[in-house]
């Protein structure tokens, strides 16, 4: 799981830094391996190379808002649904992230490193690991 500062600028001017949690399940990072045709690693790197900038930004929003949630105050649970997901990308603070990620080598690749923590980045019955992808070479 990651807990991430954002700072922003709220909508009344008014600078903020909140902390907000990330996370996807091994169950989730198997769902999304599997979706694409060659494999989760395939489409990326195809991404990187192509330089394709608008499946970049779809790739980057679909991390963010597939693994935005809300930890239980037990440590239980990490819940995510379409409210809590509604909610933050109507935030500031989800554009800040946004921007950093498409802007930001660095900050990609730590974000994506974040929310797949090395020991999910190993699925059972996979012929490979499932790696975070490289950071994109033009940022957007």
């Amino acid at each position: 799981m990651l807990a991430k500062e954002i700072k922003y600028t709220d909508f009344n001017g008014v600078e903020q830094a909140d902390t907000y949690h990330f996370h996807l399940s091994q169950t989730e990072l198997l769902e999304m391996r599997e979706s694409r045709e060659g494999g989760l690693e395939e489409f990326l790197k195809q991404i990187v190379e192509t330089e394709d900038r608008a499946q970049m930004i779809a790739m980057f929003k679909h991390l963010i808002l597939t693994s935005v949630g809300e930890k239980s105050l037990d440590g239980k649970s990490f819940v995510k649904n379409d409210d809590i997901r509604k909610a933050f990308e109507q935030t500031a603070a989800y554009n800040a992230l946004f921007m950093q990620l498409a802007t930001d080598d660095k900050a990609s690749a730590e974000f994506i490193n974040g929310v797949i923590p090395a020991e999910l980045r190993d699925l059972p019955d996979q012929d490979k690991p499932l790696a975070p992808p490289p950071a994109p070479t033009n940022p957007v």
